[in-house]
């Protein structure tokens, strides 16, 4: 058996409180402590248990760490020459310094390597960002990915130093610098910011060490603001006047980046194709005291980064993608052989929802297609209290199920139990602490005095995190920490409309309660995700127990809530064309059960599908085919377009592009004239120039014309016999001639525009699926009828 260096502690005794005990042995562990141990039958617990064998095989004792802690000033119980006076933290430091024969105590203990998806994330990004083709890389990662690590060995790949983190969410900034504070990778690496304690961030740079790296981390809020004159701060000039050597953008799913800081780049007008130049100019206008933060490269990190992936904003080629998916699949399917399973700690997602009873849920419901308005039924009034406050405690009593009127009609119809949370045991005792995500403060208010002085909630602490009280970022992150330092023998609801919903992890969360109208997929999965954070705790023996396999999502509003899961599994998973393959690969790993009124049951994706497409109309249907976001018209694209003489000459071939070939020319020089005007201007930017305007037409010129291009497709699909089910069946060998009739293109023409990244082929493909079911569900009614 491979020797090992373990601690243990006996927690039952007086004379050793405090006190841990370090050995070395070559039996299994247990067997030695308890032959240390004799027959007292002590409780002891095991808090630490590495290997003792060096990579080089040399093997080290525990009398060097013994020696090494003595001699660092740490007491020895007295007649105990192997207990000391310290914390596991203490133990480990002392055994990194004997395992890497350093001989001296670090605080830099952490020394873990990058997973498999890291390492290929890391790759893929530094062998692109060497191919010159673009200096922009996103990584589609779901939380727990381990994006700062991995952000940061990317850097160190690439010999990256002058490092620049920005963010809309400065509660983030913990896990930037823990990793550079704690980990050996980063010995030396240096970190700034506003917020950690800094009083003049452009002083503490100057004194850094220029030969090493630098992360200087900052918030978009202080980058925006102003001095009295109007000016950039002084304090952040430099963030300005220096070339960076990548700026990486944490967070990047918040709208709030696209819509007010746009102007600290050096970005052409390009994404702004779909706006009309002289209705929006003042939209596009630039404040004219902005010195443009100019970067070699550019990293985008976000777990929900729908928008980008929807606008065309990164093609394919462009992004690393690691979804919820991905990791539960990796999770179930570790081999044995290679160890440890880094992935079985995280909970599985269960998402539970249902449509609560008529006679509470009346006092709320919109329309016909409308549904059921959260916001509405949780609305509050002058006085402080819920509009509907009756209402409200009816479906608190529904929640932990003791609401008469649906439990005596159940009874009456012979239904099946609907699991309410707080009634079904299991659930019960698995939501020891909750997330319940409101819509305002006022609502988070009213809750709070409801829930306590409900005598069924009166064992959970209510921890309001809503409003000044709590603070923001890291203090209201510590504010609700504080109420959790026992959590196995505590239980809480924290009340939140939108504090630590991103960015933060709350170990003991194993629920969250969505309780107000949510329409974006971004908001609702990173409030969603909070729940998913893996929580272990050591057993008596020091053995890791999981105390959350599984955790939870509830929602109240049956149809928003399967809109949430088909938007997400299908704009996010970009490797299959099938929407419906993507929404059961999803669910495979995060099972939906939903509550009808009537029964609970799990719902497969078809049924999901078929319930987000209820009130579809032709019109809407039709729509989707006519948006800009279908096509991608970057320079990226167009330069990929324009080199590629087969797909350009079978353009031209078509009447409206004609004048394909100079109009592509025109945008793609005068956008680096753009920007090389820009650099040059010294910071003094102005409004649009005529050119500008210019090539803001010309690009939407060219991107209307692909649209009506798309547009055809439809009609294809109503004159063939198929039933299409995503664009890989249209551009099959399916009667090609009408293909070509309909659309001026042959099949491989429109593949190959496919391919370059012209088409967004994920939307179409959602376009065709939705017009396929619509003309099935037309064609069942027309059968019905006959």
């Amino acid at each position: 058996m491979e020797p090992v260096i373990y601690a243990y502690t006996l927690p039952n005794s007086t004379d050793h409180e405090g006190y841990i005990k370090i050995g070395f042995t070559n039996q299994e562990v247990h067997k030695r402590i308890k032959q240390q141990l004799q027959t007292s039958g002590q409780r002891y617990k095991l808090v630490f248990k590495e290997s003792a064998v060096r990579p080089d095989g040399s093997v080290f004792k525990d009398s060097q760490l013994h020696e090494l802690l003595r001699s660092s000033g740490f007491t020895r119980l007295h007649g105990g020459r192997e207990w000391f006076l310290c914390s596991v933290d203490d133990v480990m430091r002392a055994y990194v310094a004997i395992r890497d024969r350093t001989y001296k105590l670090t605080d830099r203990v952490e020394d873990f390597t990058m997973r498999e998806e890291q390492l290929s994330a890391v790759s893929k990004t530094a062998k692109y960002f060497a191919s010159g083709r673009s200096n922009k890389f996103l990584w589609n990662a779901k939380m727990r990915f381990g994006k700062t690590f991995a952000a940061y060995q990317l850097c160190m790949k690439m010999n990256l130093k002058k490092i620049l983190v920005l963010t809309f969410k400065p509660a983030v900034e913990s896990a930037w610098s823990h990793d550079i504070n704690s980990h050996r990778d980063f010995e030396g690496w240096q970190f700034i910011s506003n917020h950690s304690g800094v009083s003049d961030i452009n002083e503490e740079y100057s004194r850094c060490d220029k030969s090493k790296p630098i992360v200087v981390f900052g918030s978009f809020q202080d980058l925006l603001g102003r001095d009295k004159d109007g000016n950039i701060k002084a304090k952040n000039k430099f963030i300005h006047e220096l070339n960076w050597d990548i700026v990486i953008f944490d967070e990047y799913h918040f709208g709030a980046w696209r819509d007010n800081a746009r102007s600290l780049f050096d970005f052409d007008e390009e994404s702004n194709a779909d706006f009309d130049p002289e209705s929006s100019a003042d939209d596009l206008d630039l404040n004219e005291k902005i010195l443009p933060i100019t970067s070699d490269y550019y990293l985008y990190l976000s777990g929900t980064p729908f928008r980008a992936l929807s606008n065309g904003e990164f093609i394919e080629e462009q992004i690393y993608n690691w979804t919820y998916s991905d990791e539960q699949k990796m999770k179930a399917d570790w081999p044995s052989d290679k160890g440890d399973n880094p992935y079985r700690a995280l909970p599985k997602i269960i998402m539970m929802t249902y449509k609560i009873p008529d006679s509470i849920r009346r006092v709320a419901e919109q329309g016909e297609f409308d549904g059921f308005d959260l916001n509405k039924f949780f609305g509050t009034g002058d006085n402080g209290r819920f509009i509907f406050e009756d209402e409200v405690v009816k479906w608190l009593r529904l929640i932990r199920g003791d609401y008469l009127p649906d439990t005596l009609d159940n009874l009456k119809l012979g239904r099946d139990k609907a699991h309410m949370p707080y009634a079904d045991y299991k659930l019960r005792e698995s939501l020891r602490h909750t997330l319940w995500f409101l819509p305002d403060v006022a609502s988070c208010n009213a809750m709070s005095e409801l829930l306590t002085h409900d005598k069924f909630f009166s064992e959970y602490k209510i921890i309001l995190c809503a409003g000044k009280s709590c603070g923001n970022g890291i203090e209201a992150f510590e504010y609700v920490n504080q109420f959790m330092s026992k959590p196995l023998e505590s239980k809480s609801i924290t009340l939140s409309c939108g504090k630590l919903t991103t960015g933060v992890t709350i170990k003991a969360w194993s629920g969250i309660f969505m309780l107000r109208n949510l329409k974006s997929p971004e908001t609702y999965f990173q409030a969603a995700f909070r729940v998913q954070s893996s929580w272990t705790e050591r057993n008596s023996m020091g053995e890791e127990e999981i105390v959350k396999p599984e955790c939870y999502i509830f929602d109240f509003a049956l149809d928003r809530a399967l809109k949430q899961v088909a938007d997400y599994s299908c704009k996010l998973d970009i490797n299959a064309d099938n929407p419906e393959k993507k929404v059961e690969e999803f669910i495979k790993f995060l099972p939906v059960l939903a509550f009808d009124g009537a029964s609970m049951s799990q719902i497969n994706a078809r049924d999901i599908l078929e319930m987000t497409l209820a009130g579809t109309s032709a019109t809407l249907l039709a729509k989707r085919w006519e948006s800009p976001l279908i096509v991608n018209v970057n320079n990226d694209i167009l330069e990929k377009l324009k080199a590629n003489e087969r797909a350009m000459k079978a353009l031209m071939s078509i009447q409206a592009f004609r004048s394909l070939n100079k109009e592509i020319s025109t945008v793609i020089n005068n956008s680096n004239l753009i920007k090389q005007k820009r650099r040059d201007g010294n910071g003094k930017t102005r409004g649009l120039t005529d050119e500008e305007i210019e090539n803001i037409k010309l690009r939407k010129l060219i991107q209307e014309k692909l649209i009506k291009l798309a547009a055809r497709i439809p009609a294809f699909m109503y004159l063939t016999d198929e039933r299409e089910m995503c664009l890989a069946d249209v551009i099959r060998d399916v009667e090609p001639e009408l293909f070509t009739e309909v659309t001026g293109l042959s099949v491989p023409e429109f593949d190959l525009l496919c391919e370059l990244g012209v088409y967004n082929t994920d939307l179409i493909s959602d376009a065709i699926y939705k017009f396929k079911c619509y003309e099935d569900n037309s064609l069942t009614y027309i059968t019905d009828i006959i």
